[in-house]
């Protein structure tokens, strides 16, 4: 009969807790995707695109943007400029600050070696007004024409807690 160790018996532990969390935080989700910014650069004119679809317009929604940044990143919080194209072909364009690190230079969300995630709420309990294909472009609205150290730029859809 094989003995069991301690060790394997961790192992074992973390692999079914972290398979737990994925996919217990997957049955929530609606939407999720990054899209990589080319070089590490992002341009004034530049924008991230995200299309999907919505079916259900009942549903109590939070929806995140997702930025990830290099410890080069040289402010403390990113501008967002954010294009909604609803089915109907309407268009509506929110601004959004995005709060990178503390008032000390300290890099604030999930960091792992130089890259930091953050994940900042954007529309809490929000109703899609409309069912459809839904486009969501996002382009940086800082001053200067570019910005270094933007890795990933993303969208996360949800629901409600």
């Amino acid at each position: 009969m094989k003995t069991i160790t301690k060790s394997k018996i961790a192992k074992l532990t973390i692999f079914l807790i972290g398979m737990f969390i994925i996919v217990s935080c997957g049955r929530n989700t609606v939407y999720k995707k990054y899209e990589e910014i080319p070089s590490g650069v992002w341009g004034k004119s530049y924008r991230t695109s995200f299309e999907f679809e919505i079916e259900d317009t009942t549903q109590l929604l939070e929806v995140d943007v997702m930025v990830r940044n290099a410890s080069l990143y040289p402010y403390r919080n990113l501008w967002l400029f954010i294009h909604q194209t609803r089915p109907d072909g309407s268009v509506k364009t929110d601004t959004l600050e995005c709060v990178l690190a503390d008032r000390n230079g300290k890099w604030l969300g999930d960091g792992m070696g130089d890259l930091w995630d953050n994940e900042i709420p954007w529309r809490l309990n929000y109703k899609f007004p409309q069912a459809g294909k839904y486009l969501y472009e996002i382009e940086h609205g800082m001053r200067n024409d570019i910005v270094p150290g933007i890795m990933d730029v993303g969208l996360n859809i949800k629901l409600q807690e």
